[in-house]
């Protein structure tokens, strides 16, 4: 698109329909035993593959509010090379990584190792959901990037 559509605006009741799918597989997390900071890891590591600077900052906001660690934040897009990670939330990044490079996937796919990972760390329920968590933020990025929402700092904060 190369003129500036809001597509939330221009066609509301799909933009609905989102909304309602990131709730239900948010909810669906928390019944699965997900952590709410694996969810927030989730949306922001595939934000990060997306070059989404909205949601970035939305979640990155919401995974601080919760008690994320700026460490952990800062580390996220190396992950596989740092010990912040537990294994529940390693597999859950792999699925994440695998869903958001889907296109890449002749090159891009789980190694056998994180197979493994995802398979013992998370049960069949929590590997759907994270499943789902990944397809719906992938989808809101597009949205944001697409509709390029506004993505600046207060006037106040800015530096010249």
């Amino acid at each position: 698109m190369s003129h500036t559509t809001h597509l939330d605006f221009a066609v509301p009741a799909a933009y609905q329909s989102l909304l309602a799918a990131g709730k239900a597989a948010g909810t669906a997390a928390i019944a699965a035993g997900l952590d709410l900071l694996l969810v927030e890891l989730v949306r922001i590591r595939a934000s990060q593959l997306n070059g989404c600077a909205f949601c970035l900052r939305m979640h990155t906001r919401d995974a601080l509010a919760h008690g994320e660690s700026t460490d952990r934040l800062a580390v996220l897009p190396a992950w596989r090379d740092s010990d912040y990670f537990s294994a529940a939330e390693r597999a859950a990044l792999c699925i994440a990584e695998e869903v958001t490079l889907i296109g890449d996937r002749r090159n891009v796919s789980l190694a056998e190792g994180e197979t493994d990972l995802a398979l013992s760390a998370l049960t069949d329920e929590q590997r759907a959901v994270v499943g789902w968590l990944a397809i719906v933020i992938n989808a809101f990025n597009r949205v944001a990037i697409v509709s390029r929402y506004d993505v600046a700092p207060a006037v106040a904060s800015r530096v010249n």
